[in-house]
């Protein structure tokens, strides 16, 4: 769950200068949210910043995202299925 908590607040941190969405997993509409946002956070365009990024930096994003992604998977299995970026690769 570190990984997954780490992820939530460095979310809410930018969020928070933007005044946007806090995003928390102690609801299951949250919980949902926190995939939506990880699932974006997987489509590939913003993986690799538009081809941008070197690919160790993607594979590290990648291994932490994929971790995150998981670990919510553990926690609500129902709201991870929105995660369609780790399961199809589309």
């Amino acid at each position: 769950m570190k990984e997954l908590k780490a992820y939530v607040e460095q979310a809410n941190k930018w969020n928070a200068l933007f005044k946007g969405e806090q995003f928390t997993l102690d609801t299951a509409y949250g919980r949902q949210r926190v995939a939506q946002k990880l699932d974006a956070d997987l489509s590939p365009e913003n993986l690799t910043c538009d081809g941008e990024l070197p690919r160790e930096e993607v594979r590290r994003r990648y291994n932490h995202l994929t971790a995150c992604a998981q670990q919510l998977n553990k926690m609500d299995p129902v709201a991870a299925k929105a995660i369609y970026e780790l399961y199809t690769g589309e």
